[in-house]
């Protein structure tokens, strides 16, 4: 199976997945650090892809979304963006609306103590 057959599979798969440096529980950068904490803090449920331990897969995940770096949140099989804009959306309230609006369960309570404590 390619890298593309590879992606595809996982973003149709699972509700929200994080293509990062690193995993979840041990992120690699800065970036992906950022947003796997705003999703665990949430509680929400993600498949992690650690881009670091194939090179395939970490100049695929940037062919197939069209977007040069990483971390890349899907929810639903739909690019959403990198750390800059989770971010954004996680500030703005965007980011519940998104999760709402797919079904996605997480913790309205932990999104707004986010947004409390970089208001």
């Amino acid at each position: 199976m390619s890298a593309q057959e590879q992606i595809k599979e996982t973003v149709t798969s699972n509700d929200v997945v994080l293509f990062m440096k690193g995993t979840k529980s041990m992120p690699q950068c800065g970036f992906s650090s950022r947003v796997a904490g705003v999703l665990n803090f949430m509680g929400v449920e993600f498949a992690d892809v650690n881009v670091l331990a194939d090179d395939a897969m970490r100049q695929g995940i940037k062919d197939y979304s069209d977007w040069p770096t990483v971390p890349q949140l899907y929810v639903k099989g739909e690019f959403v963006g990198g750390c800059d804009i989770i971010t954004e959306m996680t500030l703005s309230g965007e980011l519940d609306q998104l999760l709402e609006e797919n079904g996605v369960t997480f913790d309205k309570d932990a999104a707004e103590k986010i947004r409390e404590h970089n208001g």
